[in-house]
């Protein structure tokens, strides 16, 4: 029998340039390259402006945030949160017999909310109606600096090309790493493991902190930054990290580094790591690699076409080209924030800026950012530290989440928002909040300051009653009777009275 002819999308790469009628290149006036948050943002807006746009992805659209980053992890967030409120359901009077997670139907629902979240965006539909063309034809790769070729052979080229690629985890560069898991594939775990160790305490390692140790593992998180959150304003990686340790998560905190994973006969994890000038082991049942996000930028032909690359990452300009004036790169392919709502942003900048030959930037320093641990953190704008090197006398104060009527009728005490304010009081130079509903609080903040209100203006708002956003109001307030050379407090915190 004769073999059926080997369909051209499943020849081997190098085969494909057989089939002549794909040495021509169709040609666009912008070519996306990935169509995460950054890409379709940039398509979209440059087909908007007029320009011919196509869009190469290679995986699913949506990106890793909505495929196996913030998404899943939300609702892993909420299952979480939802254990968390069994717990003290009794307290309400309402009588809850707590059961053990069911990690199967867990893992179902998370992907039952992505498939919903991707049918609600609905990016094919989009890009159809207006005018983009979506090439799904595996990964891209520069021949040259116009010049694109997909896996299936066919080439592109165009006038600008914006490189979205997107991100992927680190794993550290020690003997048996690959028997740890990392965080896109924390669904692929085949149960909750009893004990788990998660190296790396930054925003996604302290997010599946609180997630595991709620649902019951017994969870140690190692980090060689002397404090978990480190980028976060002081007060907040504090307050995060009393609040694990209550919760009984062990930190190991300014560890000098690890050493390697080996799997033992009863099949746990030994980990072994430095501290203190010694040798520490501890045995697990699973271990998260949270060590690093570098851009997924590996085998684009970069070497093709004169961009100069870091080891992780393509520098840019602050209107985001790169070496090359006509390759753009945003979002986590320029290793600056990495935070779905700067590349969406930088993807409308980009586009803006290769189509008109404009000069575009983004307000990296209006950028909100949070997690959902237990309890929520959230931050924009300068930090304390930064805010003082700049101006030693800019105001600070902290209001409580124990003065507020909400906090307490929720049993939601803990926690505070910081507001740094310039020595006039003209404008709020940053924010920061640990407690319930953190991140929105800070939204909030986040869109006066992009407003320019002044903290007069602020101190006058009205909020509605029982809110957590009032202790805005009760923060605006605190900084107008503030001492700008001192800040009045009362246990601790800053005093409203």
């Amino acid at each position: 029998m004769t073999a059926a002819p080997t369909p051209e999308h499943t020849m081997p790469f190098e085969q494909q340039d057989a089939d002549v009628s794909r040495l021509v290149p169709d040609h666009f006036d912008v070519v996306v390259i990935g169509a995460g948050p950054a890409g379709t943002a940039a398509a979209l807006r440059a087909a908007e402006l007029g320009a011919s746009v196509a869009v190469c992805e290679s995986d699913r659209l949506g990106g890793t945030c909505v495929n196996t980053g913030c998404v899943p992890t939300r609702v892993l967030a909420k299952t979480a949160r939802l254990m968390r409120e069994i717990r003290t359901a009794n307290a309400y009077g309402i009588s809850v017999s707590e059961r053990p997670l069911d990690w199967p139907a867990t893992v179902a629902r998370v992907q039952q909310t992505v498939d919903r979240v991707r049918v609600m965006k609905n990016e094919a539909t989009r890009f159809a109606d207006a005018g983009v063309e979506l090439i799904l034809e595996g990964r891209a790769r520069f021949l040259d600096a116009y010049t694109l070729r997909l896996e299936s052979g066919r080439r592109v080229t165009a006038g600008a090309v914006l490189v979205c690629v997107g991100g992927h985890s680190r794993r550290l560069p020690v003997v048996g790493a690959e028997l740890a898991t990392v965080p896109e594939h924390v669904l692929d775990l085949p149960n909750v493991p009893a004990r788990l160790a998660v190296i790396g305490g930054g925003n996604t390692g302290a997010q599946l902190v609180t997630v595991f140790s709620s649902f019951g593992s017994n969870v140690t998180l190692l980090d060689v930054a002397d404090r978990v959150l480190a980028t976060s304003d002081q007060s907040v990686s504090q307050a995060v990290a009393e609040a694990f340790v209550e919760q009984g998560i062990a930190l190991r905190l300014g560890i000098k580094g690890i050493d390697g994973l080996e799997r033992a006969s009863d099949g746990s994890i030994t980990l072994t790591w430095r501290e203190d000038g010694h040798t520490v082991a501890g045995s697990f049942d699973a271990v998260i690699m949270a060590t690093g996000w570098p851009a997924d930028i590996g085998d684009l032909g970069l070497e093709n076409t004169g961009v100069v690359t870091t080891r992780s990452s393509i520098p840019v300009d602050a209107n985001f080209r790169s070496s090359v004036p006509h390759i753009f790169a945003v979002g986590d392919a320029n290793g600056q924030d990495m935070l779905v709502q700067a590349a969406q942003f930088e993807g409308e900048a980009a586009a803006e800026n290769a189509v008109l030959d404009a000069n575009r930037r983004t307000p990296h320093h209006l950028l909100p950012a949070g997690g959902f641990t237990d309890p929520d953190y959230a931050g924009v704008g300068l930090t304390e530290v930064d805010a003082r090197s700049r101006d030693e006398l800019c105001v600070v104060t902290v209001v409580p989440y124990s003065l507020l009527d909400r906090a307490v009728i929720d049993d939601r005490q803990r926690g505070f928002l910081k507001l740094i304010a310039d020595r006039r009081r003209e404008h709020i130079l940053g924010a920061h909040a640990v407690g319930e509903n953190a991140v929105e609080v800070i939204q909030s903040v986040t869109t006066a300051m992009a407003a320019g209100i002044d903290v007069a203006t602020l101190a006058n708002v009205r909020f509605a009653y029982p809110t957590y956003s009032a202790v805005i109001g009760l923060a605006a307030r605190a900084l107008l009777a503030e001492q700008a050379d001192s800040a009045v407090t009362l246990d601790g915190q800053t005093s409203i009275a």
